[in-house]
């Protein structure tokens, strides 16, 4: 069985991660998606709740099963036995640091990283870009799952 994980913090998922993890599901038999936690990091929405939207988000690929982990990705891979890590690539900055990743976890474990090219619609997008402009009352319905849009409204309008 062909594996592969899509990691992220996914605070919140939005088009552009779906375009990912949708184009990695077609190439793949599971494809898991792997919310990172980082302690360091405070996030608008709970990993619990991010799983949750995920799950929604992606319940008609078929493939995809969402996870939290916590520590290093080449050992979630080792677990799992997933032997490539798929990441978009929005612009050449993204490039540079993703390259140092993908080669510290082949050195570490001998995983592969696959580069996927964000389709040019999404290629400015961010979780944080999206709360940003949500948080100053900016429209980005379109750039979310509906559910996502209105998981996000909600808890903008709560804080």
């Amino acid at each position: 069985m062909r594996r592969a994980v899509c990691p992220g913090s996914f605070d919140p998922i939005h088009n552009g991660h779906l375009d990912v993890i949708g184009r990695a599901s077609r190439l793949y038999d599971v494809v898991h998606v792997a919310v990172m936690i980082n302690p360091s990091k405070k996030g608008l929405f709970t990993v619990e709740e991010r799983i949750e939207l995920i799950r929604e988000a992606t319940a008609d690929y078929g493939n995809v099963e969402v996870e939290s982990f916590h520590g290093l990705l080449v050992d979630f891979c080792k677990q799992r036995d997933i032997p490539a890590i798929v990441k978009g690539l929005r612009a050449v900055s993204d490039f540079d640091y993703e390259l140092q990743m993908a080669q510290m976890n082949m050195g570490l474990s001998g995983v592969e990283t696959l580069f996927v090219p964000t389709i040019p619609t999404y290629s400015f997008l961010s979780s944080s870009l999206v709360k940003e402009v949500a948080a100053w009352g900016g429209d980005v319905a379109h750039l979310l799952p509906a559910h996502v849009h209105a998981a996000l409204v909600e808890r903008l309008r709560a804080k």
